[in-house]
């Protein structure tokens, strides 16, 4: 594996929520750091929206000598706002590949049949993955030929400024063109149904004749988030099931998954150990398989903390590597962002005070950096020492 990575967020834009409230330019450059010198990467999959965020990012993880995977990501608007997102992006790119030539990979989207709109019927990824006709849509394949057209599209717009290596980053679902691009990226996590066959999967990938890029995998932060793979989030509607009305639900699929992993007393378990080992193991298959390089999902989340009452615990249910405390802004944009998204996905108006449980002491910083407000996990130990010896 020639590319050692990690996902690092500067504010995915997810239905208005900002997964990043606060983007602290001189935090960047520490976290960063702290991704090349501790965590031993020499690689960063940068993701977000706000192109200015993103460029500053590079431009800092660049002259520290990382290798940058550009992930600009505009979801859920429409074709034409998006291919001219994604040229202006790439010619932003192309002023910094040319002072870094050679070390610059632009990506042009990722899991677009989800997160575009187009391919398959729905306003956002919640309403698309809920309709019953979701999963007979992607086994007929409905997805592929506009996805196919789109990426062509992206590709071609940022061709015209963008000189370096093109990526996109699939889900295993989406049967793709590969013409256009210099590596095969695939977001692709192991869960219980694909555990004994995932390094085969991963293995036939390299078919497509190009270097193949894992640009996501990874493994949520409790008791049974190995079973869940990718859908270790969901226990986030779990937490929450008891804070709605008689007459309120979440969607079935959402609290079927969040009803896989064991609870005790009514709360799911924190279990860092399971995810370092996830962590590990999954490496140690995907360097087996074969791949050029893999991108651990994520470094941080500073919007979903952790809070030692582990009804409260919303780390538990995020894929980082560090653990964030509460700070101001992260709490009031958590409400925000609770509120707006049971709105969207159950037509609900969740009382502000249901929330109060969420809420907490806020400020505290980390002990191994007293200068940040998180504290690195068991799997960031873990994913250290299997980088560092590998």
């Amino acid at each position: 594996m020639n590319r050692k990575g990690v996902c690092y967020d500067v504010g995915r834009v997810m239905m208005g929520g900002n997964w990043r409230p606060k983007f602290d330019p001189k935090i960047v450059h520490r976290e960063l750091g702290i991704i090349k010198d501790d965590l031993h990467c020499n690689a960063v999959r940068i993701c977000g929206l706000d192109i200015d965020r993103l460029m500053t990012a590079s431009e800092d993880a660049l002259s520290l000598g990382l290798e940058v995977w550009l992930s600009p990501e505009m979801w859920d608007r429409s074709r034409d706002e998006t291919v001219e997102y994604i040229a202006r992006a790439a010619e932003r790119a192309e002023g910094l590949r040319q002072r870094w030539p050679g070390k610059l990979v632009f990506s042009v989207g990722s899991e677009l049949t989800l997160f575009s709109q187009g391919m398959i019927e729905g306003k956002n990824v919640f309403d698309r993955i809920t309709r019953p006709s979701f999963w007979g849509e992607i086994m007929a394949g409905k997805h592929n030929a506009p996805l196919n057209e789109y990426l062509w599209n992206l590709s071609e717009a940022a061709r015209k400024s963008f000189r370096g290596s093109l990526t996109y980053f699939s889900l295993p679902f989406e049967a793709l063109d590969w013409g256009p691009f210099d590596f095969f990226g695939v977001d692709h996590y192991r869960d219980a149904q694909n555990k004994e066959s995932y390094g085969r999967m991963i293995s036939k990938y390299k078919a497509s004749g190009k270097p193949v890029v894992i640009g996501e995998f990874g493994c949520c932060t409790f008791r049974g988030a190995d079973l869940l793979g990718a859908n270790g989030f969901m226990i986030t509607f779990g937490m929450m099931e008891g804070l709605l009305g008689p007459n309120q639900k979440f969607p079935k699929m959402f609290l079927d998954l969040a009803h896989v992993p064991p609870r005790v007393d009514g709360h799911y378990i924190r279990d860092e150990e399971l995810q370092a080992r996830e962590l590990v193991d999954q490496l140690g298959v995907l360097d087996a398989a074969g791949v050029e390089g893999a991108f651990v999902h994520t470094f941080v989340v500073p919007n979903s903390p952790y809070r030692p009452e582990p009804r409260y615990d919303t780390d538990m249910a995020n894929f980082s590597l560090v653990k964030s405390f509460p700070q101001a802004e992260t709490e009031e944009e958590f409400r925000r962002q609770a509120i707006r998204a049971a709105r969207e996905m159950i037509g609900v108006d969740l009382d502000p005070h249901v929330l109060d449980g969420f809420s907490g002491p806020t400020g505290e910083h980390g002990v191994t950096y007293p200068d940040l407000p998180w504290e690195p996990k068991e799997s960031f130990r873990a994913v250290a020492r299997y980088y560092e010896s590998h």
